[in-house]
C-alpha cells in the first residue's frame, strides 16, 4: 500500500506516528474545516441548513474526491505498513474498493466485526466467493439485545426499535443460505452480548496479515451515503499476531456460537408491536428501501 513508517503500539494499542497524524490532521484542516459548509457551532450566529445547501452540495462533492496526502516509504522486516484511507458515496469509493479488494485477497481466513447486521452486495458477494474458495470466515455481530437501538419488551415500543429485529431477520436468512458452510466450519457466525452493554465492534482481520481498522459499519449506508474513515494495516512479518489474536480472544468472551439458523429467532417469536412493524413494512414494500438505509 502507500503509507509505510515505524509502528509503535504500547500496552493500550495506540498507534504513534507523525505522519500519520500529520496527514489525518491536514486532512480535516484543509478538505473539511476551510469549507464553507462547515461553521463553528460555538458561535452565536450559525446558518441554517437551507441558506448552506449549495455549499453542503459543494463539500459532499470535493469529500468524494479527497484523499490522504502523504509520500510513500518502504517498509523492512522491522516495520509495518500503514495506510490511511477515507471515502464517501458508490463511485470512486476508495475505502469501499479496498474492502472489497481485501476480502478478494483472502486466501485462508477472515475475521469481521459489524454491530448491524446488513452487508452491502458487493461485499456479501466477496463472502460468498471466499467461502467457495475454502477460506473460513468468522464473523462477530451483536445480539439484538446489545444493539444501540433495542427496546426492552418491557418498556414503551416505539418504531425505531424494530431496528435490533431487522438485522437480525438478516442474519437469520444469511445463516440459513449458507447452513451448510456453518455445517462443515467454513462459517463461523458468533453473537456477542454482555449484560446490558451495547455492541458497537468494526473492524476487518485478512490472513493474519491485514488488519482494517475503521469506523465503517459494512452496510449500504456506509456505503452509499456516509463519510468513512479507515487505517490499513500491512503485517507481513507478523509483528502483531499475538496482540491481534489476544483482542480476538477478549472479543469472542462474550459471544454464542450460531451453530444453524434455527437458534436465531423468529419473527413469529418477536414481540407483538415488532410483528406488526414488520408486517406493515412488508405489505407496503418498504423492506428494500430500508434495506439500503440501514
Amino acid at each position: 500500500m502507500n503509507y509505510q513508517d515505524r509502528y509503535r503500539f504500547d500496552r493500550y494499542h495506540v498507534l504513534e506516528n507523525q505522519k500519520l497524524a500529520d496527514s489525518m490532521a491536514n486532512f480535516v484542516a484543509s478538505e473539511m474545516i476551510a469549507n464553507p459548509a462547515v461553521n463553528d457551532l460555538s458561535l452565536p450566529q450559525k446558518p441554517t441548513t437551507k441558506e448552506i445547501k449549495a455549499e453542503i452540495r459543494q463539500l459532499r462533492g470535493s469529500l468524494s474526491q479527497a484523499r490522504y496526502e502523504f509520500d510513500a516509504e518502504p517498509a523492512n522486516e522491522h516495520q509495518v505498513s500503514v495506510t490511511p484511507i477515507v471515502g464517501i458515496g458508490k463511485r470512486r469509493n476508495k475505502l469501499n474498493q479496498s474492502i472489497n479488494q481485501l476480502l478478494a485477497s483472502a486466501k485462508d481466513e477472515i475475521f469481521i466485526c459489524t454491530p448491524y447486521f446488513n452487508f452491502p452486495k458487493s461485499v456479501a458477494k466477496e463472502i460468498k466467493r471466499a467461502l467457495k474458495r475454502g477460506v473460513k470466515v468468522r464473523i462477530v455481530v451483536g445480539d439484538k439485545t446489545a444493539n444501540d437501538f433495542y427496546i426492552s419488551p418491557e418498556e414503551d415500543f416505539k418504531t425505531i426499535g424494530g431496528l435490533p429485529y431487522l438485522y437480525e431477520m438478516n442474519l437469520r436468512r444469511f445463516a440459513k443460505a449458507n447452513e451448510a458452510h456453518i455445517a462443515s466450519r467454513n462459517l463461523c457466525i458468533r453473537l456477542w452480548k454482555h449484560d446490558d452493554n451495547s455492541f458497537h465492534l468494526k473492524g476487518i482481520w485478512v490472513d493474519k496479515r491485514y488488519m482494517l481498522i475503521t469506523g465503517n459499519n459494512l452496510n449500504p449506508r456506509a456505503w452509499s451515503l456516509d463519510l468513512e474513515n479507515a487505517i490499513l494495516i500491512q503485517d507481513h512479518y507478523s509483528h502483531l499476531v499475538d496482540k491481534f489474536d489476544a483482542e480476538i480472544e477478549n472479543i469472542l468472551e462474550h459471544t454464542q456460537l450460531i451453530c444453524t439458523y434455527k437458534q436465531l429467532e423468529k419473527v413469529e417469536n418477536y414481540p407483538v408491536p415488532v410483528q406488526k412493524l414488520i408486517k406493515k413494512i412488508t405489505r407496503v414494500r418498504a423492506d428494500r428501501v430500508l434495506k439500503q438505509l440501514l
